[in-house]
């Protein structure tokens, strides 16, 4: 149970009951070694990188098997009369392709795009969902390089879908110049444009989910860990406070199961207004 499980609490001496101080989590409990235990890590832009295959990489794959295996065997045996697991495949289904699909990029264009919107879904509320699944107890997106790789294909599939329609020079006219302004002001809210539609969109894009597991996680690890010091090192007059701690522990995360769909809902929603927008004939 990386995160929540890490030992944040190193001996000092001298203080508390237990001679030992409590050191608050913080963005190193995120950097999770190597599976097997190796400490190797090597340098790129700047940064090091663990070397070896690390438990967030072993929860995209499993999160991608285990969406594929639920919808395919929710789908294996269609029927009229659907069973269990066949309604719920489609009202899962049918969730996606209509709220985050007809309802957003139109009757016209939608279909072709379901399956990406359906799947992208489904898969980072999975990743969202390992935060609080027993045993696993981490969130694989709280690793920003993760949800970058998936802005940066929804970059490159929104403004593939938008040069394909309009032209390269057409898009870029239809992202970059509003329509019904002219003259100077167009000296300054061109580039404006080009920032906020074509550059800056992956970015604020990936942050926000980004930012959203890390520091609801970065909170769970907090109340657990203070409240289990507040009780076992301290003790005394503290003891009520730590098992505060720990009902607040408790509420916060059901409220990250909420925020852990939300996200998930929110970072598709912004895929199919990004690609309603590129196909659009006016900006």
């Amino acid at each position: 149970m990386s995160g929540i499980g890490s030992v944040i609490i190193r001996s000092e001496g001298g203080e508390g009951s237990g001679g030992e101080s409590f050191h608050a989590p913080g963005p190193a409990d995120f950097d999770l070694p190597a599976i097997g235990g190796g400490h190797d890590t090597f340098s790129m832009f700047g940064q090091d990188f663990v070397a070896g295959v690390t438990k967030p990489m072993l929860q995209i794959v499993l999160a991608g098997v285990l969406v594929f295996v639920f919808f395919y065997l929710a789908s294996r045996k269609r029927a009229m009369v659907p069973g269990k697991l066949q309604f719920v495949g489609e009202e899962a289904y049918g969730f996606a392709r209509n709220s985050l699909g007809r309802d957003i990029i139109g009757s016209h264009d939608f279909a072709r795009f379901v399956p990406y919107l359906f799947t992208l879904f489904f898969f980072i509320l999975l990743n969202n969902l390992f935060a609080t699944i027993p045993f696993i107890q981490f969130p694989t997106f709280s690793r920003s390089g993760m949800v970058y790789g998936l802005a940066l294909l929804s970059w490159v599939i929104y403004n593939a879908v938008g040069i394909r329609k309009h032209g390269f020079l057409g898009y870029l006219k239809l992202q970059c110049v509003p329509s019904g302004i002219g003259g100077p002001m167009l000296l300054l809210l061109v580039p404006l444009e080009f920032m906020s539609n074509i550059l800056v969109r992956p970015v604020t894009l990936a942050l926000r989910l980004f930012c959203n597991m890390f520091a609801g996680h970065l909170l769970l690890i907090l109340f657990a860990l203070g409240g289990e010091y507040l009780i076992v090192e301290m003790g005394g007059a503290y003891a009520p406070v730590g098992v505060l701690a720990w009902v607040l522990f408790a509420l916060v995360a059901f409220l990250e199961i909420l925020i852990q769909f939300l996200q998930a809902y929110v970072f598709v929603l912004l895929n199919a207004m990004y690609i309603q927008g590129a196909l659009a004939d006016e900006h």
